[in-house]
């Protein structure tokens, strides 16, 4: 695989065709809005490949719209107005991103540059009196992600991070068993996220651009997800890694397995690697039954089972119904579901705790939350 998008693509597709016949296609079809004559207007930061993957899916959104972009990269600008019917005036470099200020045709910049960026554009855009959605991971560590949801505040601006699992219809019915008690007390989950990756001179392999490796691209879902199948807090986490090419990972983890310990005594098993394939999936084990999923991070189909039987959940364009779903939240003022700032820096509370336990050969880290 040559990237992050070919690992969730191909994982995604890991059923194989003859696992997926039979199934209904499902159109995108998210809940009626109170406000449906209103529109979200988004421009998108960085046109690289996964900003790719959120236009294509907004041509499915009802109430967002893209309407302008911002690149570093004056050639790609020819391509995108013309695939997405991008007008002149809804252009931007980085140089000029602050005169966006007084475009009354963006509501939102969805910031999809490399993770060392991130901070550095969330303030742009908050600066520029826009909302803001940030992929993860947030920043490369808390401090950082306390500074964006800070100068968020300050502008009065909303920060929302790309957790776009928090909408998929597999994922909600996960949480929803959950919160209902029909697993009852969680007393373990294992969660593990990972692929090859290929173009050694890539910048998820730069340090300086990706702020670490494994554990800040794939091991964020293996850590969220362990969190929403909980719905507690991690107090402690232990975590190692190991690296087979320290020519290849010089700068970065290459594969992290980590342990985090719950307030109640759970312990959940992790891992996050960038130099095997086939390691994706997601396991909860409760006092009245248990849930699995796999795929359970890619961009679809996810499939799930239950002690109760398939989780049966429509397939949808899981970027449209991000979109859709944090629109309705600024549209319509409703509350977000668990995809604000606040939920970027708790993950980030946690990486920068499985840091220092690597850091100190795997020694157990309390986590100061401060």
């Amino acid at each position: 695989m040559d990237s992050r998008r070919d690992f969730l693509q191909k994982f995604s597709l890991g059923l194989g065709v003859t696992a997926l016949a039979g199934l209904p296609a499902v159109a995108h079809d998210i809940n009626p809005v109170s406000n449906a004559d209103k529109q979200l207007r988004v421009a998108i930061l960085g046109l690289g490949g996964y900003a790719n993957i959120v236009a294509k899916g907004m041509k499915d959104c009802k109430i967002a719209k893209l309407t302008g972009i911002i690149t570093g990269t004056p050639s790609k600008i020819p391509e995108w107005k013309k695939k997405y019917n991008i007008e002149d005036k809804n252009v931007y470099s980085y140089d000029n991103m602050h005169e966006i200020k007084n475009n009354p045709d963006i509501d939102l910049i969805y910031v999809i540059t490399p993770n060392s960026l991130h901070h550095k554009h969330v303030l742009m855009a908050a600066a520029a009196g826009k909302h803001v959605i940030c992929e993860k991971p947030m920043a490369d560590n808390a401090k950082q992600a306390r500074e964006m949801i800070a100068a968020c505040d300050k502008a009065g601006v909303k920060l929302y991070i790309g957790y776009r699992l928090h909408f998929e219809p597999h994922t909600k019915e996960l949480i929803r068993m959950r919160k209902a008690g029909e697993f009852g007390k969680v007393m373990h989950v294992n969660n593990y996220a990972g692929f090859k990756i290929g173009d050694p001179k890539q910048w998820r392999l730069r340090k300086a651009l990706a702020g670490g490796g494994a554990m800040m691209d794939v091991g964020v879902y293996s850590l969220n997800g362990a969190r929403y199948c909980t719905g507690e807090e991690p107090i402690w986490v232990t975590a190692q890694e190991s690296k087979t090419d320290k020519v290849k990972f010089a700068e970065v983890d290459e594969t992290v397995t980590f342990q985090l310990g719950s307030p109640g005594g759970m312990i959940a098993n992790c891992g996050c690697t960038y130099n095997f394939n086939h390691v994706e999936g997601l396991k909860l084990m409760g006092e009245k039954g248990w849930a699995e999923m796999n795929p359970a991070f890619g961009y679809g189909p996810i499939r799930g089972n239950t002690h109760l039987g398939p989780i049966n959940q429509p397939d949808v364009t899981h970027q449209a119904y991000q979109m859709d779903g944090i629109a309705e939240c600024i549209l319509d003022n409703k509350p977000d579901p668990n995809v604000s700032g606040l939920e970027g820096l708790k993950d980030m509370i946690v990486v920068d705790a499985i840091y220092e336990s690597i850091r100190k050969d795997g020694k157990k880290i309390f986590i100061n939350k401060a």
